[in-house]
């Protein structure tokens, strides 16, 4: 701070921004970024406000239409925000509610039993992030409307005409100042959000329009959710591309202590465990009470049943509570009048009460399925058998990689070519295929901060495989070991300590071809499974090499993409002569470093994660047994991998 500045400071530098404008200059704090996450959570915070109008029992229909200008228009057919003025602010209830931060129905308890929404700023945090926003009312016979810029009324709400519908209409367009990254709605963002709500609330008929695409007939595309069985159908689509070992999904939905408590789950073939947890239809990925209370009443009932069955006799070591989630698939959601969150990103439950009432829940709900079918009971057991034997053999294979590790002396793989940088936030690994190319990238890097760790040949894929065969992986145990985190607690074999991670960057550096995208994903498969953690804070990435090199004469160019090679040579007359990178093991080490490696130049994609549950569902089809929806999902997808190309 200058002198002046330091003499001027005063009473006149500071600044009380009221709500709307606090949302504007800060609005990573209500919406959590202004990226393509942001964008899409605008959608949400306005469908979230229809949502609770159906859990309070007034709403049946919502429409969500993402317009040609990439504005996006939220219907439904529920009460319709009221519009008579507001007693203590002296306008309209809409007004109040579109530009106040923190005003709604949602706080009484009379109007809303539980409402959705992660930070509760509504929609009015919308509207402050809006360059345009229009709200119509249909209520009470008339049809009211208002219209907003950046968050202010540009006039009173006035009455427009009679109707004998109900509901209320948003229409909003994201405001580009704030969201400069990107203002494009993707549809398939938007679908898996919307189907996850038509699961997560039965009946509601949700129907999502986009009309900046037509198919050949001139037809907009729309897609209808709408689901009768709830969690029951949201577990048959999450396994759809595993193999079911019991009959049907185990299921239950009432309330316990007053908490509305729904479960669903199934047992599969697979080696993988995969709990999804919501708490008022918010995905809550880091867990909390309801999932803690969902494994309690699962470990306790099963425990008593094998016990008793006589099956676990001749077992030779103890069964733990991961042998009874290997192989499980299942949601757990109950809706809470006021829930506490906790963790990092605010979405770990922390309410106590929602332990015991879940873990009743799951316990009642187990012993009598166990009861009625002893035929899947004994499936079950047989399973939990298996995990506990392959656990038993993890064990040793796990303690081979603690003891590589650099935590315990046993010193880094022979392969990797270390930094000499030691603070992890400033150094980055390139996980590279093949010995060639990792000796183009070792002599191309910065040695200051960049590491190279070659991987040799397609590392196991870990979704078919069992946990100790996966430890047991020389490439598998490399990562880990030049990675620096340390795995398995006996309460989850596979928790990750990364207290001693030595990279904050870890990039996956592959050919573009088809066997290098084969490897990425076997690698992407191995972190979601295995390194979650690293996924969900932002640590992994993408490189993206180019697929041409372009020269005539002196000048030379890098194209990523077929039709960028194209507009190249069209500017280079027609005659440029165009080099197709194979491999990465083809460039040499200046053009690694120029095109890939530079963090001055190069293109990194970081790789997150936008729904867990559709994200499971994925990995699984692409890498699981079942060919059918994995081609099903290839021929769907062809036209963007070969933009992509």
């Amino acid at each position: 701070m200058s002198e002046d500045n330091k003499k001027n400071y005063g009473a006149d530098q500071i600044q009380a921004l009221e709500g709307m404008e606090h949302v504007r200059m800060r609005p990573s704090m209500y919406i959590g970024d202004v990226g393509t996450r942001g964008l899409h959570h605008l959608v949400y915070e306005v469908v979230d406000n229809s949502i609770d109008e159906a859990l309070a029992g007034h709403c049946d229909n919502i429409e969500v239409i993402i317009n040609e200008n990439n504005s996006v228009t939220v219907t439904d057919d529920g009460r319709g925000i009221p519009v008579d003025i507001h007693k203590k602010e002296g306008v309209s209830a809409l007004q109040v509610v579109m530009t106040k931060i923190g005003a709604g129905g949602k706080f009484d308890k009379d109007s809303y039993k539980v409402s959705g929404g992660l930070h509760g700023v509504g929609v009015s945090c919308v509207n402050a992030l809006s360059d345009h926003l229009k709200a119509t009312v249909y209520r009470d016979g008339k049809i009211y409307e208002q219209e907003y810029e950046r968050g202010k009324a540009m006039y009173p709400v006035r009455e427009v005409g009679t109707t004998d519908k109900r509901g209320t209409v948003i229409t909003f367009l994201p405001d580009r100042s704030i969201f400069q990254q990107t203002v494009e709605y993707n549809y398939v963002t938007l679908a898996n959000r919307l189907r996850e709500l038509s699961f997560l609330n039965k009946g509601i008929r949700i129907v999502l329009i986009d009309r900046r695409v037509k198919d050949e007939d001139g037809n907009v595309i729309e897609e209808v959710f709408q689901s009768e069985e709830g969690l029951k159908e949201f577990i048959r689509f999450l396994d759809d591309t595993r193999s079911p070992i019991i009959a049907d999904v185990i299921s239950m939905e009432g309330e316990k202590n007053d908490i509305p408590v729904e479960v669903a789950m199934i047992y599969n073939d697979s080696y993988s465990e995969n709990l999804h947890s919501y708490v008022n239809n918010i995905n809550t990925h880091e867990g909390g009470t309801h999932l803690s209370g969902f494994r309690r009443g699962l470990t306790t009932t099963l425990k008593k049943y094998a016990d008793a069955s006589g099956l676990l006799d001749k077992l030779k070591f103890d069964i733990s509570g991961d042998d009874f989630r290997e192989g499980l698939t299942a949601i757990i959601s109950v809706k809470v009048q006021e829930p506490q969150f906790e963790g990092q990103t605010k979405t770990k439950l922390g309410n106590r009460e929602v332990t015991s009432a879940v873990s009743q829940a799951v316990s009642t709900m187990l012993e009598d399925y166990l009861e009625e079918n002893p035929a899947d009971a004994k499936t079950i057991v047989q399973k939990v058998i298996l995990a506990a034997t392959a656990r038993h053999a993890a064990r040793k294979a796990r303690e081979m990689v603690q003891r590589k590790t650099v935590m315990s002396g046993g010193g880094l793989p022979g392969k990797l070519s270390d930094c000499s940088e030691t603070d992890p936030t400033q150094c980055e690994v390139f996980l590279v295929e093949g010995d060639s190319a990792g000796g183009t990238a070792k002599m191309g890097r910065d040695r200051n901060f960049q590491a190279i760790l070659p991987l040799r040949g397609k590392i196991l894929n870990v979704e078919k495989a069992m946990q100790h065969k996966v430890f047991e992986n020389e490439e598998i145990r490399n990562i880990y070991t030049a990675l620096g985190v340390t795995i398995g607690t006996e309460e989850d074999s596979k928790a990750l300590n990364l207290d001693k991670l030595r990279y904050h960057k870890v990039v996956i550096m592959c050919d573009a071809d088809i066997d290098g995208s084969h490897i990425a994903t076997l690698i992407l498969t191995f972190f979601f499974r295995y390194m979650r953690e690293l996924v969900e804070m932002g640590y992994i990435y993408i490189a993206t090499p180019p697929l041409y090199l372009l020269k005539k004469g002196a000048k030379k160019r890098y194209a990523w993409s077929n039709k960028e090679r194209d507009e190249i040579n069209e500017e280079f007359g027609g005659s440029a002569a165009i080099q197709r990178y194979k491999g990465l093991g083809e460039m040499n080490a200046d053009q690694l470093w120029d095109t890939t490696m530079n963090p001055e130049f190069r293109t990194l994609r970081q790789v997150t994660i936008d729904s867990l549950p559709e994200a499971d569902r994925i990995f699984s089809m692409l890498m699981g047994d079942e060919v059918p929806p994995r081609r099903e999902f290839i021929e769907k997808n062809a036209i963007y991998a070969n933009i992509d190309a």
